[in-house]
């Protein structure tokens, strides 16, 4: 822990090196821009996945690495057969005629991480980006990372079989199948075969993926170009299942395991698109939405000591100064969040930052919003190296156990090579409000902060 006058050291040094933003000014990232330089992966992250803020700010950074340094693609934190039909539509491919029929397959809990007003507006807004290009011109995608789709994952690589191969198909439906006898709840499955109560899937679903991966020349040229997305689809899928059959066997042995199988799959899916989106010669740039626990580097996170990497480590350690990492923070406000795993959306009051965070520190500075850029060596970069606590608040936020729940210990300037602190925001409004959300969360009776 600092003493006072070294905080108050650091927090002169702040003031002194913060870039301040101000609302709705895009052009107060020109030097953001300018750090990311050449950059390939800009990974964007935020502390919290129901703050409107930082989905407002990820996506002003996201219009501008497209608009002016030509990335490819958008890859985030959702399951990929669902953001897939994102990507249909943003490319004027699909059946949904507006952005919000395309958001519709985000069915599963927490919708509202992307079933909410933010990224409806920045979904139509890629739309119309792509709308406008010439019509030669490659059209930036949007994709998903993530693995928690077995069973619709399955259904996608047996519709496209089912198109091209009725054989391939009957053969994909029957090791599939394997499945069938948990339903639809894939944590029965997780249990069922982690304590020996169930055989395992893997066999059947390791079959399938090399199946299609024997096949992919056959299957990806035959109409050209349109038949390798289909392809790169259907393969991610079953990628995919094969991954998530291993996440649900491990997550009730060891959340070490769980955690860093989900990420390395993450990480690779983003290895795999950057391989797909490359073109003659042109390497494919990709910015990447998630929570700053999966893109600050784990390396300096007290994650490390507990045997866990995540995607900003990953692809820091394969890609070097390519990958630009970028962090969020907030000292107080509101948050779309739930108080347990299923619960309905609530707005949920966010306590004020605790003595000894990050978020308290930057608080602490009298500066409502500001960027620091942590690459270059400065001042700021070199004071923000010794561990401070950190807050991370996911889908569910419990401020009654805020400091075990919700904080960990971390180096910012290794972590991160920028980071945004904005000092009150609100919560991310979804789609679906419901009554619990409308009404909001009722006054603290209790003291705060501590």
């Amino acid at each position: 822990m600092f003493g006072t006058s070294t905080v108050a050291l650091i927090e002169d040094v702040i003031r002194a090196e913060a870039i301040t933003l101000r609302p709705d000014e895009i052009e107060d990232y020109d030097q953001l821009l300018e750090a990311i330089g050449d950059s390939r992966f800009v990974l964007i992250g935020e502390a919290s996945h129901g703050t409107h803020e930082f989905y407002r700010e990820r996506a002003q950074i996201t219009k501008r690495l497209i608009e002016e340094k030509g990335f490819d693609a958008v890859a985030v934190e959702a399951d990929f057969p669902d953001a897939y039909r994102v990507n249909r539509y943003v490319r004027g491919e699909g059946t949904d005629e507006e952005a919000v029929d395309a958001l519709g397959g985000f069915k599963r809990f927490p919708a509202w991480m992307w079933r909410n007003a933010d990224v409806l507006d920045f979904v139509g807004w890629l739309r119309t980006y792509n709308d406008d290009l010439p019509a030669t011109a490659k059209k930036v995608g949007f994709y998903g990372l993530d693995l928690y789709s077995l069973h619709s994952s399955i259904e996608a690589v047996l519709t496209y079989l089912g198109k091209i191969d009725p054989e391939g198909a009957e053969r994909a439906r029957r090791r599939y199948s394997c499945f069938d006898h948990f339903g639809d709840d894939t944590q029965v499955y997780g249990y069922a075969t982690a304590f020996g109560l169930a055989e395992s899937c893997e066999q059947e679903v390791v079959s399938q993926l090399l199946e299609l991966n024997r096949r992919a020349s056959e299957l990806a040229m035959r109409d050209g170009r349109v038949a390798e997305d289909d392809y790169f689809f259907a393969a991610q899928n079953a990628r995919l299942v094969k991954n998530a059959e291993h996440y649900y066997r491990t997550m009730y042995r060891s959340d070490v395991s769980s955690w860093n199988l989900r990420d390395k799959h993450m990480h690779d899916t983003l290895t795999e698109l950057a391989s797909h989106l490359s073109r003659n010669g042109k390497a494919a740039k990709i910015v990447v939405w998630e929570h700053n626990s999966h893109l600050g580097d784990a390396r300096a996170t007290e994650m490390s000591r507990r045997g866990e990497w995540n995607v900003g480590q990953l692809t820091r350690q394969m890609y070097g100064r390519d990958a630009f990492l970028i962090g969020f923070s907030t000292d107080h406000g509101t948050v779309t969040a739930a108080s347990n795993w299923g619960d309905p959306a609530e707005r949920k009051k966010v306590r004020p930052a605790l003595s000894g965070s990050v978020e308290r520190l930057f608080h602490e500075t009298g500066m409502e919003r500001f960027l620091l850029l942590l690459r270059n060596g400065s001042h700021a970069s070199k004071a923000l190296q010794e561990p401070l606590l950190e807050r991370a608040i996911g889908v569910i936020y419990r401020p009654e156990t805020e400091r075990q729940s919700h904080y960990f210990s971390a180096s910012v300037s290794s972590q991160f090579d920028a980071m945004i602190h904005i000092d009150e925001t609100r919560a991310v409004e979804p789609l679906e409000r419901s009554v619990k959300w409308e009404a909001g969360e009722a006054a603290e009776t209790f003291p705060t902060g501590v």
